[in-house]
This record gives C-alpha cells, structure tokens and sequence, in this order.
C-alpha cells in the first residue's frame, strides 16, 4: 500500500523529530522513518546539557550562543520533568586562560539573553567553598554560573510522541532504501528492518535529517550531490564512581584549551566527557570509545580531583559521532556548532531539505527556521506554534517539578520516595498513564530491579516505541547502570511473551 504525505522525514533523531513535531502541529502530514530506535545515535551521546555554549563564545559564534541561551529558558519552562537548572564550576587555571579572559566570557554570557530562572555568575573561593574540598591544592578562585541539565533520548522520545498525537505516522526499524523524484512528489522506498517488508512512500517534499549520515542518505539513497560537506566528530564519555558529593558540576580547562565536564550522574556516579576525535566516516553500528580517549579524560579528572581515576574504574562508556557542518576549522573543537540547511529542488520540482549540523539546546529554532525553508512549497502552513507549547508529562503549573513531585507522593503513596522521584522526573503528568489505577507494587506487575516493573516496560511499549531491553535500559532511562546482569535478558524475554499475546488476541 502506498502512503501520502506532506513531508517524509528521514532520521529519528533530535531534528527529526522536532522538525516533526513543528510540522504536523502547523497542519502538514508527516511520516518520519528512522532505521533504528528513537535517538539511537547521535542524539543519546550527548553531554546532556541544555547550554548556550560558553566556550564557543571564544570562536566568535555569538549569534549561536544567543540563540541557544533563549532556548535554554523555553525548553526548561517546557519541560521541567527532563529538565532542571544545573550550577557549574569552573576551577581557574592558571596559564590557559587568564581570569579577565574567562570573567569577560561569564559577563557575556549572563546578558547575551534574558534569564528568568536561572541565577548569574559568581566569583568563589575554593578553599572556603564545600567544593573546594574535592580539589588538589593550588585551585584558589572558581567561577560560577548556570546552565541546565536534559535527558537528552527522552527529549527525543516527547517530540516523537507529541509529533504522533497530533497525527504523524512515526516508524522505527524502518530504513529509507531508496528515493527518487516524480515531478513534484518523492517516490520512496521504506523497508521494516525486522520484517523485510517494503512500503511505498509519496511526499511533496523529504526531510534529510539523517545526522552523521546526512552526506549518505543525499548520494547513495537520493542519487544527488551537494557543495556542502558534513565533518564527522567522535565525542566520547565515562562514567565512574561519584568524584564529589557536592550537586553543582565541575566544567574543567585542559592545557590543549578544550574543557571536559564532570557532572553528577545517576546519584552514584559522574560523567565525564566529552572527547573531540575526527573521524572519516560512521560505522552502521555505534562507534566505540578508545583507550586513548579514555586515558584523556582519566588524565584530565586527576589533574583536578582528589580522588584519582584509572581506565579500571570506569563502570560505563558511551559514545556518538557529530555531525558538523565543515566550515574548514583544522581543529576539530574548533568546528562551527551551528547549523546549515541544504535545499535542493528546482520550480515544479520536490524539494530535499537536509541538516548539517545542530545541537540539541536549538533543536526547537532549527525546526521553525527547517519549516520556514519549505514554506513556499506549503503556502497554507499554519504559523509557528512551539515556542510556549508543553512537551508530553511537562504541563505543570507553573513549571514547578517540586510541586508535582508532592502530588505523585500523595497520589501514590505506596511507591518508595526515590522510585516516585525517577518516574516523576522521566515522565512528568504522564505518570498517570503508567501508574493509573495502581494501590500497591504488586499492581506493577514483575520488578526487574533498579526500580523497572513490567508495567514501565508496557507503557514504554506502547507509548514511546520501545522495541528491545537496551531501548529501555540506554535510552528510556539509564537503569542498566542500576540493574543486575541478567535484567535484559529477562525484559526481552518479557516483551516477547508480551507480542505474543498480542498476535495470539487478534
């Protein structure tokens, strides 16, 4: 059977599905594919920060951390379940760069865009401040200031799910093997990697969002070509026991001028990352971290702590391929994180628009600026609508997480405090779907530790696109750092019997 829409939009990732989600709100049909599981690359190998970018402020990009910074209080007012306020610490080093240099950075980064919830910068001294104490001696003075904190696959999930309630047809496992124009219309063949099967796609226009495989889905699966190039970037994190107790994040400047940040995580641990590697070209399956990368960020960890780390202790690895927009930086840290828009298609003729570049703080202005760029083959596009739009779980009064967080502990008393705060925060008034009519744990059906029950693993199922153990453990949620050994084998297990129910009831 043969599918019609507006716009086929090819990735499943942060831009994907925000610029779904823009689109099927100002009245556009959407199918978007995505060849694997929401957020499966690219988009759950960030440093989960919602930030305007301090440091590209030091490559001249201020209209990109303006931009972010506007962004940055829309996004946390939009979704306060995924999102909160975050402080930062930035020990002064001295010989990289001078005080002046980093307060002049700070100052600019306060005023460059309004701020309503979030408190500015200030000077501490690290041998009376409680963080002090996770330091080596001779870090006297640090800087202070504020960003936020994202779950950056959930982030993706919310749009997709958002995007799919206003009416988008959102297909994961299902690959783009071909396209080719017919006038004004794409002619695009999907294919359902699990099954094999083959579906039939008909847009006025294609979305390429395909991130690290932008430039492949443009030559191999289009046919076409482009004067603009995507520079591929290798970003890498470990995770290791806790460094601090205290909750603010440290944000830490190397001798080779780039930073690395080390950020609370999962209460027992901190992240570190991230690693700026150029890489050639992306394997179909993740790409790996390496022992140099990991042997980086151990070096630069205990150049700073007290408590030092070896490539032993690292508990946890993860990491994603940037796609960049190639605007002929020799140093990789050094490339624009902006973003750049392809539109290929001549009058009377289906346009392609593909994305280079992005990161996940603009996700949201790269999709209205996305739609803007198609508007004249949609003349009847409604206006821009996501500014003040409520992610799914975010409408909250006021945007007040604290608040809500007291009413799930009244209306479900029996969930014990800390499991309440983690369904709380991954799925905000959408816990009401999950937990529903429950009175007990019991009524959750099977534990399979780190706080998951069945009855998580069937809304994940069958609200947010989950297929698989590592869907839910890596990308839903991070509990594979809090479950045992055999939890995926026995989720799998779990979602199997639970499809075969479901053939066997039809």
């Amino acid at each position: 059977m043969t599918t019609v829409t507006d716009l086929l939009i090819v990735g499943g990732g942060i831009n994907g599905a925000g610029i779904a989600r823009d689109a099927v709100g100002r009245g556009l049909s959407v199918v978007l594919c995505e060849q694997g599981d929401l957020a499966g690359y690219t988009s759950s190998a960030s440093t989960k920060l919602i930030h305007g970018g301090l440091r590209y402020l030091e490559y001249y990009e201020f209209r990109l951390v303006r931009e972010a910074l506007f962004e940055r209080e829309r996004l946390l007012n939009s979704a306060p379940h995924i999102i909160w306020p975050l402080r930062f610490i930035l020990p002064h080093e001295k010989g990289i760069r001078p005080a002046w240099f980093v307060r002049l950075g700070l100052f600019l980064y306060d005023h460059l865009a309004p701020r309503k919830k979030l408190p500015g910068t200030e000077t501490i001294h690290l041998t009376k401040h409680p963080a002090g104490k996770a330091l080596k001696p001779g870090f006297d003075t640090a800087f202070v200031y504020s960003d936020c904190w994202v779950e950056d696959s959930r982030m993706v999930a919310l749009n997709a799910l958002d995007a799919f309630e206003k009416g988008a047809d959102i297909r994961v496992r299902t690959k783009l093997v071909s396209a080719r124009r017919d006038g004004e219309v794409w002619v695009a063949t999907l294919q359902n990697v699990q099954t094999g099967e083959t579906q039939e796609v008909r847009a006025r226009a294609l979305v390429n969002a395909g991130g690290p495989f932008v430039a492949d889905v443009l030559n191999s699966k289009l046919g076409l070509n482009t004067r603009k190039n995507v520079r591929l970037v290798k970003g890498s994190h470990i995770v290791v026991p806790k460094l601090f107790d205290t909750k603010e994040a440290f944000i830490l400047q190397n001798t080779d001028k780039r930073i690395v940040f080390a950020i609370p995580y999962q209460e027992k641990f901190t992240l570190v990352g991230t690693t700026d590697i150029p890489v050639e070209s992306v394997p179909d399956k993740k790409v790996t971290i390496d022992d140099n990368e990991i042997q980086y960020l151990c070096d630069v960890v205990n150049h700073f702590f007290q408590k030092e780390v070896k490539p032993s202790d690292v508990v946890w690895t993860y990491s994603g391929v940037r796609p960049l927009f190639d605007d002929g930086s020799t140093n990789a840290s050094a490339v624009t994180r902006d973003y750049v828009f392809d539109l290929d298609g001549a009058p009377k003729q289906a346009p392609v628009l593909s994305i280079f570049g992005g990161k996940i703080t603009t996700f949201r202005k790269l999709a209205e600026h996305a739609l803007e760029e198609l508007k004249p083959y949609f003349p009847a596009m409604k206006p821009a609508w996501t500014e003040t739009a409520k992610m799914p779980g975010g409408d909250m009064p006021d945007a007040d997480f604290d608040w809500f967080l007291a009413t799930v502990r009244s209306r479900w008393p029996f969930l014990p405090e800390a499991h309440a705060h983690r369904l709380a925060r991954a799925y905000g008034t959408r816990i009401e779907d999950l937990l529903s009519s429950a009175k007990s744990m019991t009524d959750l059906g099977e534990d399979f530790g780190g706080t998951l029950t069945a009855a998580e693993v069937d809304y994940l199922v069958r609200r947010e696109w989950a297929r698989t153990a590592e869907d839910i453990l890596w990308r839903r949620s991070k509990l594979g750092l809090h479950v045992s050994a055999g939890a995926a084998q026995a989720i799998d297990a779990y979602i199997a019997k639970r499809n075969a129910a479901a053939v066997a009831a039809q």
